[in-house]
């Protein structure tokens, strides 16, 4: 039951190839850069990995995830990268750590993904692997994983909501999805999944630097949809200065997506339930 089980085997997505313009806006709805560009450096698309992020079961690093053949993914097939979004499982049959937000990337349709794959095979390829993950004895079983997964991940390919309105629905894919919004702005119990009670309502940043603000209407609630838009595109906050931490990388990168797309997440974050902020 906690074995790896792969999604997709050989050509089972097709062979159709997907859009590199369209997957740099999956590239950018995702933020990928902020975790897997080269520390160090100033460009966002060399995607070398190590980015140190601290969490209190140890250092996780990303991996590189650029085109090159050795030590990045360029050896990788589409059903290999779709394996590792959807399911959290390595071409080589291991489970990914849930620091790697699969959790959410799981509800990724085909196209985005194939999108996505054709995105980072245009970007330059960066030799050298990212140094392993530094955990306490007791999380370095990948096996455990599996365990975790049984109890905490969703089924694969989980359905998305529905609702008739064009921009809400779209809203929830970019935020529930690609963006990954409840990955910060959540609360998380001792084995680190997301207190479902506390989706959105934010949380104990996961570095142990602060607290990942609630954004639903209970804090938000004089907020309007274009507040939110605007905060999005400029980081500008309606009336206390500009956000800050990790959600400068975050609007760096929306602040390229077409307006309806963030004019749709607003449309949803304004329409989540409110929720009471969890004690830090």
């Amino acid at each position: 039951m906690t074995t790896p089980k792969p999604v997709f085997g050989p050509n089972d997505i097709g062979s159709s190839p997907g859009d590199p313009q369209l997957g740099r806006l999956v590239f950018l709805a995702s933020s990928c850069g902020s975790c897997h560009a080269t520390p160090g450096q100033p460009d966002s698309l060399v995607l070398g990995g190590g980015l140190a992020l601290s969490s209190s079961f140890g250092v996780f690093r990303p991996p590189n995830i650029s085109p090159d053949i050795a030590d990045g993914i360029g050896s990788w097939t589409v059903e290999d990268f779709a394996n590792a979004l959807v399911a959290g499982i390595s071409p080589d049959g291991r489970h990914y750590y849930p620091a790697f937000p699969y959790t959410s990337y799981t509800g990724m349709k085909i196209e985005d993904i194939k999108n996505l794959y054709a995105y980072l095979r245009t970007l330059p390829p960066v030799s050298g692997k990212a140094p392993p993950h530094d955990l306490w004895p007791p999380f370095r079983l990948r096996r455990a994983v599996g365990v975790w997964k049984l109890l905490f991940f969703e089924e694969v390919g989980k359905p998305q909501a529905i609702t008739g309105d064009p921009a809400l629905d779209r809203g929830s894919y970019l935020t529930e999805t690609l963006a990954h919004c409840a990955e910060c702005h959540s609360s998380r119990n001792i084995f680190a999944a997301i207190r479902p009670e506390t989706r959105f309502a934010g949380g104990p940043d996961a570095e142990g630097t602060g607290f990942v603000p609630n954004i639903t209407p209970t804090r938000l609630r004089r907020w309007t949809q274009t507040d939110i838009s605007t905060m999005l595109a400029t980081g500008q906050k309606p009336q206390d200065g500009h956000v800050g931490s990790a959600m400068v990388d975050v609007v760096a990168n929306l602040s390229q997506l077409p307006q309806e797309d963030r004019d749709a997440i607003a449309r949803y974050i304004e329409a989540l339930p409110a929720r009471q902020t969890p004690h830090p």
